[in-house]
């Protein structure tokens, strides 16, 4: 039997809408998650934690006897990119959409609280609302929160929908379950000179032209393989637009992809090695960016996700090779918890992720409210009324 009646469906799909028109980019979430907050607290959570890591969310619901501690996770943040769409709902920011479908999962979490007016047996359940996941920011910042270990899971569950993949289908996959990236910034400066007079300066022109072909070839192997790594050049900038002046300074951008954390500290290395080679006489600094830590899926929270999700007569596939997109759920595993992502798909012709077109497809809040509920029950029970 469903959890929600068609009424509660219909009402958080409206808020999901809402949700839609007013998106707020990573950092920025504040009047997101004061409606978050006050939806919360009509649906009469036990506790509220606010501003956790940022704009964080929290809520907690206690079951009647001691127990482990049940998390399940969502998004706060929208992306500075412009929607086209003709929605009637579609985003009122210029530069901003809801194109990633982080509207969707918070509403499905608002599903789970109405769930849970009926509290489970025992233990408690928390509902987090992060901040900042699309920078790779906020689950860090969650942790370092000081009320944290006042959180902190024995399980942790997060969905995230799947364009390319069946309407309510149930990915799952133990082990590497999206790549860990990080964005390598390389900024040069060296000496301009005139551009009649070019050995009179130091340009960053030769090292940028090296790097532009030494960076790409970290790449190697396949999404699956152990040392799959993958370099993508997305920016560079050589000096002023002039003819007159050769150039002193110079920046680089690459992202860095890899299944495992491992593998992302030897690409590192390899790309400083890279960069020292060729970058003598100039001054060089390298930062880094949007750094994602592998999720790695723990196998007995994964089985437990297969076991309730085929009790419910969902259609459940075995991923193969884990998403290259990266997830800041990977965090919340690293700290100790039994964690699982679950890759629900969004329709084999949906709009991809980050397209300005995409939407996230209503029909998911019920499927997902229903599976996570079951998931709560599964390890909490359900208190007898």
């Amino acid at each position: 039997m469903p959890v929600l009646s068609s009424d509660q469906v219909s009402s958080l799909l409206a808020l999901r809408h809402d949700l839609h028109r007013r998106p707020e980019v990573s950092g920025q979430e504040q009047e997101t998650a004061a409606r978050i907050t006050a939806e919360l607290t009509v649906l009469g959570a036990d506790r509220l934690w606010q501003g956790l890591g940022g704009h964080g969310v929290a809520a907690e619901f206690t079951g009647a006897g001691a127990g482990p501690t049940v998390l399940l996770r969502c998004e706060l943040d929208g992306l500075p990119i412009r929607e086209i769409s003709d929605l009637p709902y579609q985003s009122e920011i210029e530069g901003r959409g809801h194109l990633c479908g982080h509207d969707g999962h918070m509403v499905s979490l608002l599903g789970v609280a109405m769930g849970l007016a009926r509290r489970p047996a025992r233990g408690r359940v928390i509902l987090l609302f992060q901040p900042a996941e699309e920078t790779g920011a906020g689950a860090q910042a969650v942790i370092e929160d000081p009320r944290w270990p006042e959180i902190r899971p024995d399980y942790a569950f997060a969905y995230h929908n799947v364009p390319g993949r069946p309407l309510g289908e149930i990915g799952l996959r133990p082990g590497p379950g999206n790549c860990a990236s990080r964005g390598m910034q390389i900024t040069m400066e060296g000496k301009s000179s005139h551009a009649a007079l070019p050995e009179d300066g130091v340009s960053p022109g030769p090292a940028m032209a090296a790097l532009m072909t030494s960076l790409p070839g970290l790449s190697q192997g396949q999404i699956g393989d152990q040392d799959f790594a993958l370099a993508t050049l997305t920016h560079a900038m050589l000096g002023e637009p002039t003819f007159g002046i050769a150039p002193a300074d110079g920046e680089l951008r690459v992202t860095l992809r890899s299944m495992t954390n491992e593998r992302m500290d030897r690409m590192m290395a390899d790309a400083m090695a890279r960069v020292d080679r060729v970058t003598s006489g100039l001054s060089v600094n390298v930062q880094w960016h949007d750094v994602f830590r592998s999720v790695v899926n723990d196998p007995k929270a994964t089985a437990m996700a297969r076991t309730v999700a085929s009790v419910l007569g969902l259609a459940v596939t075995d991923m193969e090779i884990p998403m290259r997109w990266s997830e800041d759920f990977g965090r919340i595993g690293d700290d100790g918890a039994q964690a699982a992502l679950l890759y629900v798909g969004s329709g084999v012709d949906h709009p991809q992720l980050h397209n300005p077109d995409y939407d996230f497809p209503d029909a998911l809040v019920p499927v997902v409210t229903d599976l996570f509920c079951a998931l709560i029950d599964q390890l909490l029970g359900r208190a007898v009324v």
